[in-house]
């Protein structure tokens, strides 16, 4: 997949580190930056009888407007001295509609930045994960405080399980692959059977790869009573991995959300770049 046009969201109480996070990663790539700015709607209390002789949801829903009118000018101050070519857009959803949103601006996008501002986030956060990975079709790119973010990685580590949504993933960084100079297959605790990894594990996706041009190595990686995550992120300071590659919610979001799962961990607690596709 060649990245094209980049798609960062903003808010009111975001300051400018996502947006130049996202211009500075269109310059590596000679990008487009795509910018949508959001606040949610002031929800109406007391049924809809309240909210028709309510003046303080209306002065609420105005203060809101405000702000988000506010923030359109600082975003626009901004990408009109960045050195990229950008659009703008912006809204005023309700929370329960802002996946939907979000997921409707992202299919017009070739990837998603979630830069720091947006995961010290909470509401919007987890609006722009479900949006981008359910309602878009799109990646996803996670980019933590403290990392260095890049588009043109050196060493990446592919987290790959076999299924769907890893396969989604590898396809989707596939140019990112093809140009960096180490790609790291990690399987970890492999079952060698037709209906998992075959009966030898990462082989046909370091084939599949390989053809592409791809320097790739295969590392089967036992889990030794530790979660997945947490050798995944291990495997990512051994191999000086500057990305991570793999597929988000191979459970339902459901199951993830009460039970935990790789998706859930990485989300919370990033330690690098990581790139997820569904």
């Amino acid at each position: 997949m060649t990245f094209r046009t980049l798609l960062t969201i903003t808010g009111p109480n975001q300051g400018e580190g996502d947006l130049k996070l996202a211009a500075s990663l269109c310059e590596q790539i000679d990008a487009h930056l795509s910018v949508l700015v959001l606040e949610f709607a002031a929800p109406p209390s007391g049924g809809e009888y309240a909210v028709v002789l309510s003046p303080a949801w209306l002065e609420e829903r105005q203060a809101d407007l405000k702000r988000l009118k506010k923030r359109i000018s600082e975003v626009v101050a901004f990408v009109s001295q960045a050195d990229v070519s950008a659009d703008l857009s912006d809204d005023y959803p309700d929370t329960a509609w802002a996946d939907e949103i979000i997921g409707r601006r992202a299919r017009y996008a070739d990837l998603a930045i979630l830069g720091p501002d947006l995961l010290a986030s909470h509401t919007l956060k987890d609006k722009v994960i479900e949006g981008v990975l359910f309602s878009s079709g799109r990646p996803l790119l996670l980019v933590p405080e403290g990392s260095r973010p890049t588009l043109k990685p050196k060493r990446v580590l592919v987290a790959w399980d076999a299924r769907l949504e890893s396969s989604r993933a590898l396809r989707e960084s596939l140019d990112l692959l093809i140009g960096a100079e180490e790609v790291h297959i990690a399987i970890i605790d492999p079952v060698e059977d037709e209906y998992h990894h075959g009966a030898e594990p990462g082989a046909d996706a370091a084939a599949f790869l390989a053809r592409h041009g791809v320097k790739v190595t295969v590392d089967r990686l036992p889990s030794s009573n530790h979660s997945v995550a947490d050798v995944l992120r291990r495997h990512a300071v051994d191999t000086a991995a500057d990305l991570m590659v793999m597929g988000a919610y191979g459970h339902s979001r459901l199951r993830e959300r009460i039970f935990g799962g790789v998706t859930k961990s990485m989300l919370e607690n990033p330690s690098l770049p990581i790139l997820m596709a569904r």
